[in-house]
């Protein structure tokens, strides 16, 4: 069977970072390698200089034909002054995750030990460690409510956005979250404002009765999720205070946006955070087991380094490696490069934005090569 990925490197480092993390994808595949084609497409500022549109109809179609999608990075200043629905991420990222229905954003925070001082938080709280993964609902809430606008004039002139959830938005999500704590900790927050916010009561309950019933098929003790419902103030406090007690964080999609760009900087540095964000809709000859999606690095395009070869390339590759889990079930392949990463960090390869005063760097290509090497160390052993 022959698989397709849609590449979409977009602006500043991504091309950069993108070359490097399609190259390690084919090497952890393997033999599988020859399965695979990659297709490259133009989005964001990029596609607005060649097509005028951030996300061109050929590009859309791209994806479409595609089984997931490998995103890098879009936008920059050179097209800030642009109306809001044209520039690259309004116009490229927002359309993409509405026509693919991409509900369900999963950003695992991991703070490697070698990393450890690259965390802004004390020792106290980083000896603990940080393993959590944030799951975002990405295409309902306050973000795509209507009615929004504004309206009148003078002193009473308003604007307004309309937070809202429906019941299947929420049990969806909250059944995704479950499944991702199933094979973890089995420990599950959910995170709302239900103290002030009738949307979010309505979130709770039905949180609560999802799961209720995924507890009640899973009648075994050891396989039953706990279940703790958390105020987002709370919860952006505790992120700092104790990163260590979460395990999977479930959040409506302006709340998982705050804290999960909260979090990121737990890990040591956005170059780390990778990220994936998956369809309602399973892959073409899927048995319901895999499902499409976009993968993406959770730093911004980075401009100011953009040339410089300085860019950490770990964020893309790492979502490269969420890809082959999710859209392909390609678990080997998938370890295969989260290991390789892990030994490139262990030997003491360090790109400027991880490495701590005194230390050596390595440049893009250099740490790219690094985990390559590892890859290829590996399949020696094997």
């Amino acid at each position: 069977m022959s698989h397709q990925i849609a590449v979409l490197a977009g602006d500043g480092i991504g091309p950069e970072v993108m070359t490097h993390a399609v190259e390690i994808m084919k090497l952890s595949l393997q033999e599988e390698s020859s399965s695979f084609s990659f297709e490259e497409g133009k989005v964001g500022g990029a596609a607005i200089d060649q097509c005028g549109e951030p996300l061109p109809k050929e590009t859309l179609r791209l994806c479409e034909e595609s089984q997931a999608i490998l995103f890098g990075s879009v936008g920059g200043p050179k097209w800030e002054n642009l109306p809001s629905e044209k520039q690259p991420e309004r116009g490229a990222l927002l359309p993409l995750r509405k026509h693919f229905e991409l509900f369900a954003n999963l950003r695992p925070v991991i703070l490697y030990p070698e990393l450890v001082a690259s965390c802004p938080l004390n020792h106290h709280i980083t000896k603990k460690g940080i393993d959590l993964l944030i799951i975002r609902e990405l295409t309902g809430g306050i973000y795509f409510g209507k009615p929004r606008g504004r309206e009148g004039k003078g002193e009473e002139e308003r604007a307004f956005d309309t937070m809202s959830y429906t019941r299947r938005e929420i049990e969806r999500i909250a059944l995704m979250a479950l499944e991702a704590s199933s094979s973890r900790r089995k420990k599950l927050t959910s995170i709302d404002k239900a103290n002030v916010l009738s949307s979010m009561v309505f979130w709770r309950q039905v949180v609560n009765e999802t799961v209720e019933r995924y507890n009640q098929v899973n009648q075994s003790t050891s396989e039953k999720i706990a279940l703790e419902h958390m105020y987002v103030d709370n919860a952006s406090m505790q992120l700092i205070l104790c990163p260590s007690r979460f395990d999977v964080l479930l959040c409506g999609n302006m709340f998982g946006d705050i804290l999960s760009d909260e979090a990121s900087v737990l890990g040591g540095s956005l170059g780390m955070m990778c990220s994936a964000s998956l369809s309602a809709v399973c892959n073409k000859e899927s048995d319901g087991s895999t499902r499409f999606g976009m993968y993406e690095p959770a730093g911004g395009s980075a401009p100011d380094i953009e040339g410089k070869g300085i860019a950490n390339p770990i964020a893309q590759i790492l979502s490269s490696a969420l890809l082959l889990r999710y859209s392909f079930r390609k678990e080997d392949a998938s370890l295969r490069i989260e290991n390789a990463v892990r030994s490139a960090l262990r030997d003491g390869a360090r790109t400027k934005d991880i490495a701590q005063k005194g230390e050596k760097t390595v440049n893009t290509f250099e740490m790219a090569q690094e985990i390559q090497k590892n890859i290829r160390d590996d399949r020696i052993r094997a």
